[in-house]
């Protein structure tokens, strides 16, 4: 969310961006507040571009060395004295989904472009075309949750509740890069994009300079960011109003034409009208006043007013319609998850029925590994089998999926069916896995748990590992016997690298090199990513048969890791080699890989081997000589990676239709028609993972 053009506006306003010392400032607010620690509130999803400083982006995602970024940005205030609370989003609101359809269709042209490069050149692209790793803002709440931090997921627009939840507790500042904190009369807002973490300096922006300048009062800026354009107000309906403004303004003032006009010209607007409410929100017939009365709601806190509004708008007390379909404590108890970060997916399917996925780096000229969305959508229809009522003769209600995903325009949501598991006792009473405290609710879980993904009949084996190896080997299965073209080689990659990963610090992998970047193993290393995501999904239906802390990436995955492995696997590297010579690695990769095939010749799936030779050699170390650990015939690039500034993604073409190029993903119910998928943004689950039962108050 945003108000068009505002940001730069106030940026090139003088006086209105001062620069502050966040330590001087705290210690104010604690002399104006004895005996109370400063709170700054983050907006988790404006730091994620700040806080993923690892070089290498593509691969997959460098997860330990993303997880020590994050403990050192936790620790600089920590230090300083301040207490961070983290939030993200939690739902995307239907008005709001207009916006979030336009900008996930233009981030698929700045991928559409990176895999151009890939292919081109054999490297990663430079900054100017950086993308965040798939699934990094779902991955972000649950690393800062096992840190210790207290994160918050919300259950309506983020930025609403993080300036709520600034202004009820009396916070320091509000930590972000979103200029409808200048809107929402609240505490101060600071720029994440200007902070200088080594020096705790950063850039606060004035909503009282920003008052002065345009000579308006507080109140009338809820009404100013519609005007101008929002995620609520679309800009293309107010174009004939910002001409009428802008003309008028020059006329009025004798103004040269200078960028800056249009806010100026819309203040004055506003202006003029201050003494007769309500006349500015019908004056143009090019703009929906019930829209506008809903935007301008839409920045008044609890127990605020607007001087432009008639009465207030209350939220409708109707139940949506999914929640027909759920107990009151089931309800509550999702809640009191998803708030809390400690589930993933489950509130916003027995909630209001939607979930959506955004962005993930997959190129959609390949047309022989199927998108992620359409790979976990067998599994994913089994868990709303397991959240909603299902009977075989009988489909329970739809879930809509909002996926991004090659070949989908966005125009309307996938409609997806709950699919019953493949069980002979059906499905399990929800209330029986999440409150069950018998012996036997323990094996119930697991066992569902891996029905989801239709090895229910492995659940003594599966569950005899570890559970990151549990949950590689399980998703490594998974892909396999969709139809996916995995191969041995591909299979080699991402078991050894799991083995390996386990014994490597951060410091370690961060030390990696490889002599060139493959598309197909950029798109399997998200395509594991997002994996783990439909996992914590499942987990969290279940009941929490496993930590959701040991599904997450930092315990299973590293991109570069994985990179390497996939080029030495395909490059017919033997198993002593990709497991580093260490004999116990080289066991434990040789059970693994014994107990994949193992289970798919019994599921009928024989997996082939397919080397793409010539892809690259051994990996170099980061202070190997870069003519050793590679055939001599490959020339690696060299390639440097600065830091990412601001992400300028293009607009995008239309994609072809991943049905047309003739993947279907296995499903029970072949016949059904889909339309798109989108899982919800996980939340960490607490050491002790269980469901607490809630009586209806």
């Amino acid at each position: 969310m945003g108000v068009k053009g505002l940001q730069h506006f106030v940026e090139n306003l003088p006086g209105a961006c001062i620069q502050v010392d966040l330590r001087e400032m705290a210690k104010q607010h604690q002399r104006a507040h004895p005996g109370s620690v400063p709170l700054l509130v983050v907006d988790g999803m404006a730091c994620l571009r700040s806080w993923y400083r690892c070089q290498a982006w593509v691969q997959g995602g460098q997860w330990r060395e993303y997880l020590h970024y994050l403990e050192e940005f936790v620790a600089a205030f920590s230090q300083a004295g301040i207490r961070l609370v983290f939030f993200f989003d939690g739902v995307v609101e239907e008005g709001k989904r207009r916006e979030w359809v336009k900008r996930r269709l233009r981030v698929n042209g700045e991928i559409a472009r990176v895999f151009k490069h890939i292919k081109a050149q054999g490297r990663q692209p430079g900054r100017e075309l950086f993308c965040l790793p798939s699934g990094l803002a779902t991955f972000s709440m649950f690393a800062l949750k096992s840190l210790g931090q207290e994160t918050w997921n919300s259950v309506r627009e983020a930025d609403y509740e993080i300036a709520s939840y600034a202004l009820r507790h009396n916070c320091m500042g509000i930590l972000g890069q979103d200029s409808d904190f200048l809107i929402f009369d609240t505490v101060p807002y600071l720029s994440v994009s200007k902070l200088r973490l080594d020096k705790m300096v950063t850039l606060l922006f004035s909503r009282e300079k920003l008052c002065h300048t345009l000579n308006l009062h507080k109140s009338h800026l809820p009404l100013l960011a519609c005007l101008l354009g929002n995620d609520v107000v679309p800009e293309h309906q107010l174009q004939r109003l910002h001409h009428d403004c802008v003309a008028e303004y020059r006329w009025k003032f004798s103004s040269a034409a200078m960028q800056s006009d249009k806010v100026f010209a819309v203040a004055e607007y506003i202006r003029s009208r201050a003494e007769s409410a309500g006349v500015a929100l019908s004056s143009s017939s090019d703009v929906d006043q019930a829209l506008l009365e809903n935007g301008v709601q839409s920045y008044l806190l609890p127990g605020q007013s607007s001087p432009w509004m008639k009465c207030e708008l209350r939220p409708s007390d109707s139940v949506w319609e999914m929640e027909r379909y759920s107990s009151p404590d089931i309800l509550q108890a999702a809640k009191d998850k998803h708030v809390r970060v400690e589930c993933f997916m489950v509130y916003n399917v027995l909630h209001d029925g939607v979930v959506e996925c955004s962005n993930t780096l997959e190129d959609e000229t390949d047309t022989e590994l199927p998108p992620q969305a359409l790979m976990y959508r067998p599994a994913r229809e089994r868990i709303y089998g397991i959240l909603l009522p299902t009977q075989p003769e009988c489909s329970g209600p739809a879930v809509r999926e909002w996926f991004v995903y090659p070949g989908n325009l966005l125009q309307e949501p996938d409609l997806v069916l709950p699919v019953l598991l493949d069980k002979p006792e059906g499905n399990p009473n929800l209330k029986d896995l999440w409150f069950g405290s018998n012996p036997e609710v323990s094996s119930l879980r697991a066992s569902t748990f891996f029905a989801v993904f239709g090895l229910q009949e492995f659940t003594v084996k599966l569950q005899q590992l570890d559970t990151p190896l549990m949950a590689v080997v399980c998703l490594v299965i998974y892909i396999t016997l969709q139809d996916s073209h995995l191969s041995v080689e591909d299979v080699d990659a991402y078991l050894s690298q799991a083995v390996c990963v386990r014994s490597k610090s951060h410091t370690e992998l961060l030390c990696l090199r490889v002599p060139r970047v493959d598309s197909r193993a950029v798109q399997l290393g998200s395509l594991f990513v997002r994996g783990l995501t439909v996992l914590i999904a499942a987990s969290s239906a279940c009941g929490f048969p496993f930590r959701l802390d040991d599904l997450m990436p930092w315990r299973t995955f590293d991109g570069l890791l994985f990179h390497s492995k996939y080029l030495q696997a395909h490059s017919g590297t033997p198993a002593e080699e990709l497991l580093e010579g260490n004999a116990s690695w080289i066991a434990l990769f040789q059970n693994l890989k014994e107990l994949v095939l193992e289970v798919c010749k019994k599921q009928g799936k024989t997996i082939p081997s397919a080397p793409r030779g010539g892809l690259a050699g051994k990996p170099m170390g980061g202070g190997d000589d870069p003519a050793k650990g590679r055939p001599q015939h490959f020339k690696a690039p060299e390639q440097s990676f600065p830091l990412p500034q601001h992400y300028r993604p293009q607009n995008s073409t239309p994609r072809a239709d991943m049905q047309e190029r003739g993947y279907r993903p296995r499903s029970r119910h072949p016949g059904r028609r889909h339309l798109r998928l989108a899982p919800r943004w996980p939340q960490y689950q607490s050491p002790q993972p269980h469901w607490h039962g809630h009586t209806d108050q």
